[in-house]
């Protein structure tokens, strides 16, 4: 099959790139043909989602323009587009009434003004509101997200294009039930909604059960340090974690952002050990969740998935993290690590979490055990599977229906 992969960026630099960086080649191998379309010229250094050796086709969109880049599409003649993260609704839109098209829901693009799909006032809150007039009439009322009134509209008229073309694709692929569901509350038809779980992308799977092994306090959390990761909400639940369990919990932070600096002044200020230890890839990042015994998600807002569990599960090491999100689809409690209700969340809910997960160690050695069973449903020979079975039924609905005209015009 000749597949057109479509995604703003080119360079990996987020959780959607680190995903086409693995699906590419795993889509070659299995014979597929493939070309690229991005929106941004390359940028030298950042590793590119494209097989350097393989010279796929591409073009970039703000090089070529839409129509140059319509017609050169047309010469190579794609049986499907795999449109991702996407920021012109022009050439999106083009490429729709043209080819039979999948969507992957990597978020709530079309379905929220912000994409964060949630309130923060009084308190953050996810929100399951339909996307509509009404997003905008709540906007401030709710804070659901900047002030500035221009930014508010644009994103509106954005999202709500957004929101049209959704409907228009031939198939949404999403990798959580709970994203599906959004899907489909905005008006997608049930049978054109595909649950395709992610694979894990940036970690080598342990191969062997992780041995028992005595917990011994030390707390992960990876992830940009912004207001709705839940960074702060953390480090306040370890004070009463750690007197609960009658011994002390150390804290690493693998990421970087604007909150930094407030953190810092509130660990100090609470007397929790926090090492930040900035971006972490590659062989490092497997580092550090290998020498932690529990990872923190303690996201705010409903996260679409939340990889980074799966990344430290299939390294045997469990997590805690609020019930918000697609975060319950592999966080099972008891299992794979321990939840905190996310309704709304709460500090005291996250440092309950944590001291069930560490404070018996029969216990905390199924989780690891269950975190690592658990990682295993999600691999990539699976993945592609289930989306190659997406891929045919669209291809196959149009070939049929080019066959059917083309009986019809004799």
């Amino acid at each position: 099959m000749r597949i057109l992969i479509v995604n703003w960026h080119r360079n990996v630099i987020g959780g959607v790139e680190a995903y086409l960086r693995i699906l590419l080649p795993a889509l070659l191998q299995r014979g597929h043909e493939l070309a690229l379309v991005h929106g941004y010229p390359s940028a030298a250094g950042p590793e590119a989602i494209d097989p350097p050796a393989e010279r796929l086709p591409r073009w970039c969109y703000q090089e070529l323009g839409t129509q140059d880049l319509l017609r050169r599409v047309e010469q190579w003649r794609p049986d499907l587009v795999y449109v991702h993260v996407w920021e012109s609704n022009s050439l999106e839109s083009a490429l729709l009434n043209r080819y039979p098209s999948v969507f992957f829901a990597h978020g709530y693009q079309g379905m929220c003004e912000t994409g964060r799909k949630c309130q923060s006032w009084p308190r953050p809150t996810p929100c399951t509101r339909r996307f509509g007039p009404m997003c905008l009439i709540l906007h401030y009322p709710a804070r659901c997200g900047g002030l500035h009134p221009l930014t508010m509209l644009r994103n509106y008229r954005f999202q709500s294009q957004q929101n049209v073309m959704l409907g228009l694709f031939a198939a949404v692929v999403a990798a959580s039930r709970y994203i599906c569901n959004e899907v489909e509350r905005n008006g997608v038809d049930r049978e054109r909604v595909h649950l395709v779980p992610l694979p894990v992308t940036a970690i080598t799977p342990r191969t062997e059960p992780p041995a028992a092994r005595l917990p011994e306090g030390r707390l992960l959390m990876m992830g940009r340090l912004i207001p709705l990761k839940g960074a702060d909400y953390l480090i306040r639940a370890i004070p009463a974690a750690a007197r609960k369990l009658n011994r002390p919990l150390r804290l690493v932070i693998a990421g970087t952002g604007a909150e930094e600096t407030i953190l810092r002044h509130l660990a100090s200020r609470l007397g929790v050990e926090v090492e930040f230890a900035g971006w972490v890839s590659g062989d490092r990042r497997e580092e550090v969740i290998t020498q932690s015994d529990l990872l923190a998600v303690p996201s705010l807002w409903p996260e679409p998935f939340g990889l980074v569990g799966l990344e430290a599960a299939c390294l045997g090491v469990p997590a805690v993290g609020y019930a918000v999100g697609g975060i319950p689809e592999w966080l099972i409690p008891g299992v794979s690590g321990e939840l905190a209700p996310g309704n709304p969340p709460t500090v005291e809910g996250l440092s309950a979490a944590i001291v069930r997960a560490l404070e018996d160690h029969e216990h905390y050695h199924r989780l690891s055990l269950g975190a690592w069973k658990t990682s295993q449903q999600f691999s990539l020979s699976s993945h592609l599977d289930k989306l190659e079975s997406v891929f045919n039924a669209v291809a196959g609905h149009r070939s049929a229906a080019l066959a059917h005209d083309q009986v019809s015009n004799l």
